[in-house]
């Protein structure tokens, strides 16, 4: 019987959905543009005057984790410059890898050459 073989994120290289909008305001935080499709998304806007779009605005990390990716850089490439850039920040792997996992759960990212 073969064994479940962990998944390693530090080797995953994150990369933007290219159908993913979002914006950029002064202070330089990134708001994320979501459209909610499908059967209960559209009986939930209908009946109960759900927005069709949502914008989630990403906080001063979120926001330079997403401007990090660039296709390239794997994510401990992205925890060292989240390091360097927040050393004071505690537990920044495993909130890095949650983020990411977030992201890609919403189809924001997805991962580079890789079927997970």
């Amino acid at each position: 019987m073969k064994k479940k073989q962990a998944a390693n994120y530090l080797e995953y290289i994150p990369v933007h959905n290219p159908a993913t909008e979002f914006t950029q305001d002064s202070a330089g935080i990134i708001t994320l543009k979501k459209e909610w499709t499908g059967f209960y998304s559209r009986i939930a806007q209908k009946f109960f005057h759900k927005p069709r779009f949502s914008k989630i605005a990403l906080d001063g990390y979120g926001s330079f984790i997403w401007k990090s990716i660039d296709g390239c850089k794997d994510v401990y490439a992205l925890s060292k410059e989240l390091d360097e850039a927040f050393p004071d920040m505690e537990k920044s792997l495993p909130r890095l890898i949650k983020f990411l996992e977030i992201l890609r759960d919403h189809q924001f990212i997805t991962w580079k050459d890789q079927t997970h």
